[in-house]
């Protein structure tokens, strides 16, 4: 029970570590005949990877992905399409410096997962964190991009980055065109420069900040999600809840809602001229009983501040020692910059699970307002 997997019938299986020679992952319970290619993959992939901008850590990992298994040339499309076997993904490590983490092999590096890791294992792999590292999410978005397969064109993900240290976007100006237009994912073009200016200033310090991610699914039916054990918002908190250095996930309203009536958060009903249901109001995230409502699915994830700063931080090392631990390395002055193409790819492997969960026990259909027979 190692717990490197997630997901019921579309199952992930996340491998490898920061600066070992690859890392990967293994989709289980993909549908046969959709049609899957490196390049399908590869171009969510480039949105996540490092080196991309001089805010992010500058380690030059091109995060070329490989497919081992699960796809087969089908001569009816004269392409390649998944087989129904396991999808197995591979990403060669190629610019790892593993040099750089010798003076701390045998620290406890403070924010990080080293002393937690050497208590329960009794071993851990230093080098830039081993499996517990930022590095781990590419293979994550590996499995959003067969997700999204799953998903089809009609569920449309998108996340952006909403606050960077003490400083929020202006809601006001959100344009969602904008945020894969700049290294930050921000969808308020006017608060680029202000990020710039002090991630600036917060990199020259040496020091880290923590930021928020807010992410929307569009298009997901009403019906997906089940009762209690497996409701879909807990399934969306506890994805998302896994990536690394996510310390907080709030679904829909979230907090805010604790500061609402029930007149206030009760998001009211009717229904629309196709018979739809129409929604007033969105604070339960598009989720109610644990089963999406139709409208979108949405959720923010907070994630801490880089653990790995230049700045000299109190701690012991594994003989019990105190020390003063210095990290030396590549890093992101804030983790969260590279994090929207990871939310999107957790919500996108949750929601393609709900997808088959539904259809295994409902047959695919739901309720919908105005026909005969509610079922």
């Amino acid at each position: 029970m190692s717990y490197n997997s997630f997901g019921h019938l579309l199952r992930v299986t996340t491998w490898g570590e920061s600066h070992g020679p690859a890392l990967g992952c293994v989709v289980d319970g993909c549908p046969p005949g959709l049609p899957l290619t490196a390049d399908d993959i590869q171009v969510w992939l480039d949105k996540r990877r490092p080196g991309t901008s001089k805010f992010v850590t500058q380690r030059q990992e091109p995060d070329q992905v490989r497919i081992l298994s699960g796809v087969f040339e089908d001569a009816r499309t004269d392409g390649q399409v998944t087989t129904g076997t396991p999808i197995s993904l591979m990403i060669e490590n190629v610019d790892q410096r593993s040099k750089d983490y010798s003076d701390i092999a045998r620290a406890f590096r403070p924010g990080h997962a080293d002393y937690a890791y050497f208590a329960k294992y009794g071993v851990r792999d230093y080098r830039g964190g081993g499996r517990a590292s930022a590095r781990e999410t590419a293979a994550r978005v590996a499995a959003g991009a067969v997700a999204r397969k799953i998903l089809g064109a009609g569920v449309i993900i998108r996340a952006a980055l909403v606050q960077v240290g003490e400083i929020a976007i202006d809601r006001g100006r959100w344009d969602w065109s904008q945020a894969p237009e700049n290294p930050f994912w921000c969808p308020d073009p006017e608060t680029v420069s202000v990020w710039e200016q002090y991630l600036g200033e917060v990199r020259k310090a040496g020091s880290s900040v923590g930021a928020i991610v807010e992410v929307e699914a569009v298009g997901v039916p009403p019906g997906w999600g089940a009762p209690i054990y497996a409701k879909l918002d807990a399934e969306l908190a506890s994805g998302l809840m896994s990536i690394n250095a996510a310390k907080a996930v709030e679904i829909g309203a979230g907090f805010a809602a604790a500061a609402l009536t029930g007149e206030a958060n009760a998001d009211e009903m009717r229904l629309g001229p196709g018979g739809e249901m129409v929604f007033g109001s969105n604070n339960a995230g598009g989720i109610l009983g644990g089963i999406s409502t139709g409208q979108a699915v949405t959720a923010r994830v907070a994630f801490k501040p880089t653990s790995s700063i230049l700045n000299p931080r109190r701690s012991v090392d594994e003989s019990g020692a105190e020390i003063e631990v210095l990290t030396k390395g590549r890093h992101d002055p804030c983790v969260a910059l590279r994090a929207a193409p990871v939310v999107e790819a957790m919500m996108a492997c949750v929601l393609a699970d709900a997808l088959l969960m539904h259809r295994a026990q409902t047959g695919g259909g739901a309720f919908a307002p105005g026909r005969d027979g509610r079922r």
